[in-house]
C-alpha cells in the first residue's frame, strides 16, 4: 500500500531500552518500514511468532486497502464502472463511514474520492500537469463524497460509474491500529507500533520510562528534530502527522503542496506545513491529520475545537515555524511535548 501521496519517517524512537525485557522487530510494508517494540507483564511473549502474525495481517490489509496493485478489493470496487451495488467487506465500509464523518466536519476539502485529482495534476507521477479550467471543471465532476452511497454494511453503491477511491491518506494509520489490536489479542500491555512515522503506544517500558518519540521538523532540505514527545498513560494512544514539505512540485517559480482541496481542485495555498494529531488510535488520528492539513491552520484550529481534537500545527514564514494548539492539546496532560534545542 505505498502512499505516494504522504511523506514518511516523521517520528524515531528515542531512548534506549535493555533487550532482555523489551522485544523488538521491524519489515517493510506498503512501500515504507514498520517497527515494534513490546513487553509483557502478564505472559512470555514469542517475537518470532507475532511477526509472523503481525506480517500476515499486514499482507491480508495491502490486499484489501491498496491503490497501487490492480487486484485489491479497492482497485476492483473502482475499476467497476456500475453504478449498481457491488459488495465488498465490511471493513471497507466501516472505513468509509468513518472517513465521511470527518469529511464532513471539513466541509469537504478531504475527500476519498479524489483520486481523479491527483492523477490529473500528475502528482503521483513524476512531473507536475497543471490543468486548464475546462479540463478541471469536467474533473471535479468526477469527485465527491455525495457521489458514493452506503446500501448496508457489505455494500456500495456509485452514483457515478467512474468513481474511484484512494485509500492511501488512512491505510498506515488503519494498519497500525490493526497491528495494536493484534498485539493486544496476544497479552501485550506494553507497546510501540510504528508503520512509516505512524504511530501507537499502550503502557510504559520495563523500568516504568515513558515511550519518547521525536516530530520531525518540517524542512524539506534536512531531517532533524523540532519536539520530542513523551507519552505518559497506561492506555493506547497515537500520534500521526501530515505535511506538505516532503511532497511537492516547484514549477515557473511556483510550489504546488500535493494536498488538494476537493472543493476546488486545487493544492492548498495556505502556510500550514505540518499538522499533528494526538488520539486514542491511529486510525482516528490519521483520518483527521489530513483533513486539518488541508483546512490550514485557521480554519483547522475551528474543526478540530468543534470535534474535541488535541491537534498541534505548525505554520512557515520564510524560516520561522510558529506553532499553534487546539484547545484538547491545550487541555491534555497526559503527554510532554519539549522542544528541541539547536545547537
Amino acid at each position: 500500500m505505498i502512499r505516494a501521496i504522504r511523506f514518511i519517517f516523521l517520528f524515531f524512537l528515542v531512548g534506549c531500552d535493555s533487550p532482555k525485557t523489551v522485544q523488538k522487530f521491524e519489515g517493510y510494508t506498503q512501500g515504507t518500514t514498520y517497527h515494534i517494540s513490546f513487553w509483557s507483564t502478564a505472559k512470555n511473549v514469542n517475537a518470532i511468532s507475532l511477526q509472523q502474525a503481525v506480517d500476515a495481517e499486514l499482507k491480508r490489509l495491502d490486499e484489501q486497502l491498496s491503490n497501487y496493485r490492480n487486484d485489491s478489493a479497492i482497485e476492483k470496487f473502482n475499476a467497476a464502472n456500475s453504478t449498481e451495488p457491488q459488495e465488498i467487506s465490511a471493513e471497507i465500509v466501516s472505513l468509509i463511514e468513518k472517513t465521511r464523518a470527518v469529511s464532513d466536519a471539513s466541509q469537504g476539502c478531504y475527500d476519498l474520492t479524489i483520486k481523479p485529482l491527483f492523477d490529473l495534476w500528475g502528482f503521483n507521477g513524476e512531473s507536475l500537469t497543471p490543468p486548464n479550467s475546462e479540463t478541471l471543471k469536467k474533473v471535479l465532476s468526477q469527485i465527491g463524497f455525495s457521489q458514493l452511497q452506503t446500501i448496508d454494511s457489505t455494500h456500495l453503491r456509485k452514483h457515478i460509474p467512474d468513481l474511484k477511491l484512494d485509500l492511501s491518506s488512512i491505510g498506515q494509520g488503519y494498519s497500525v491500529s490493526q497491528i495494536a489490536g493484534i498485539l493486544e489479542a496476544q497479552g501485550v500491555d506494553n507497546y510501540l507500533v510504528e508503520i512509516g512515522g505512524e504511530l501507537q503506544t499502550r503502557g510504559k517500558k520495563p523500568d516504568n520510562s515513558v515511550w519518547r518519540v521525536a516530530l520531525e521538523k518540517p524542512l524539506s532540505s534536512e531531517r532533524s528534530m523540532q519536539k520530542i514527545i513523551g507519552v505518559n498513560q497506561s492506555e493506547p494512544f497515537a500520534i500521526t502527522t501530515s505535511g506538505t514539505y516532503r511532497h511537492f512540485f516547484d514549477t515557473e517559480g511556483k510550489r504546488y503542496s500535493h494536498i488538494l482541496d476537493a472543493k476546488t481542485g486545487f493544492p492548498v495555498t495556505h502556510q500550514t506545513v505540518s499538522v499533528t494529531v494526538f488520539s486514542r488510535d491511529a486510525t482516528t488520528a490519521e483520518l483527521w491529520d489530513t483533513a486539518l492539513l488541508c483546512l490550514g491552520r485557521e480554519a483547522g484550529i475551528e474543526a478540530a475545537n468543534k470535534a474535541g481534537i488535541a491537534a498541534l500545527f505548525i505554520e512557515q514564514q520564510n524560516n520561522t515555524f510558529n506553532e499553534f494548539n487546539s484547545n484538547a492539546l491545550d487541555d491534555l496532560k497526559t503527554i510532554e511535548i519539549i522542544a528541541v534545542t539547536e545547537k
